[in-house]
């Protein structure tokens, strides 16, 4: 069953977040893993929920999107992300993508 990682994310240096975000995509192509958001406008529909910004990736499974967490080529950039910006992530099976 596909899976998705949704991360909200707010960054604090724009310089070192660039850099793990021109090094990530290859990781998750990598799991067979895609971009479904990155990014972009976010309006408000309701309960207060106004995060900065939002990354939903897209894979053919749960293992796979926990392989690529967990893949020590994502694990060598990870503290970049870390280091540069404040997030909360979920991983969530049952992603059906639209016909």
């Amino acid at each position: 069953m596909p899976a998705c990682f949704i991360a909200e994310i707010e960054i604090t240096d724009a310089e070192t977040y660039a850099r793990y975000a021109r090094d990530v995509p290859a990781t998750i192509a990598r799991f067979g893993g895609a971009y479904l958001v990155r990014g972009g406008a976010i309006s408000e529909a309701e309960g207060g929920w106004s995060p900065k910004r939002l990354v939903v990736l897209t894979f053919p499974s749960m293992d796979a999107a926990k392989a690529w967490y967990a893949s020590p080529e994502y694990q060598a950039i990870l503290p970049l992300r870390l280091t540069a910006a404040r997030c909360r992530s979920v991983f969530v099976e049952g992603f059906a993508p639209p016909a």
